[in-house]
């Protein structure tokens, strides 16, 4: 094997494993926000704005009395690109209802860019830096892991959190009484 290939190899197995470190505490603490930490962390949403993948300003104030899928996540992240497919079916088939799922991708522009039209991402993709981390530890997620995933209902408030992995089947369960 190459000395690049070599390096690869050992590039790939250090993402493993912090992806694989990040999951594990992502499953050993996910805490539950309280009702005043849940109010908070609505706010910090409604009041953010990020640009999307074209550059544009997005105001996610623009969102507020839809139900919302928010999803922190990165293209580097193994588990964020499994459940990225579902979420843009998740869209599709309750678009109709009111729901929006919004990516919130910590991540290089360019890489965000690319994998949104390889992947065909039918909902709203920003890209945020280091304020994107801040606001996800502001509405329930102080390790700063990926993916992590909130839901808010039509009056604005957070009312499902998940860090890590998360599966159609539960996303539904909370959702659809939502709609």
């Amino acid at each position: 094997m190459s000395k690049l290939g070599k390096w690869l190899l050992y590039v790939a197995i250090a993402l493993g494993a912090i992806t694989a470190g990040f999951m594990f505490k992502a499953l050993q603490v996910n805490p539950k926000l309280s009702s005043p930490q849940k109010q908070a962390g609505a706010e910090a949403f409604f009041a953010a704005s990020f640009p999307d993948i074209e550059g544009n300003t997005q105001s996610f104030s623009q969102w507020r009395g839809n139900v919302l899928l928010v999803n922190f996540w990165a293209t580097w992240c193994a588990p964020c690109r499994e459940e990225i497919p579902e979420f843009i079916e998740t869209q599709d088939k309750f678009r109709e209802q009111g729901l929006v799922v919004v990516g919130i991708a910590i991540d290089q522009k360019e890489r965000v860019d690319a994998f949104s039209k390889e992947f065909a991402i039918n909902y709203p993709v920003v890209v945020g830096d280091l304020d994107a981390f801040s606001l996800a530890e502001a509405m329930g997620n102080p390790q700063g892991a990926l993916p992590y995933t909130v839901m808010i209902n039509r009056a604005g408030e957070i009312v499902d959190t998940h860090l890590g992995r998360i599966h159609m089947d539960k996303v539904e369960k909370v959702l659809k009484p939502l709609l």
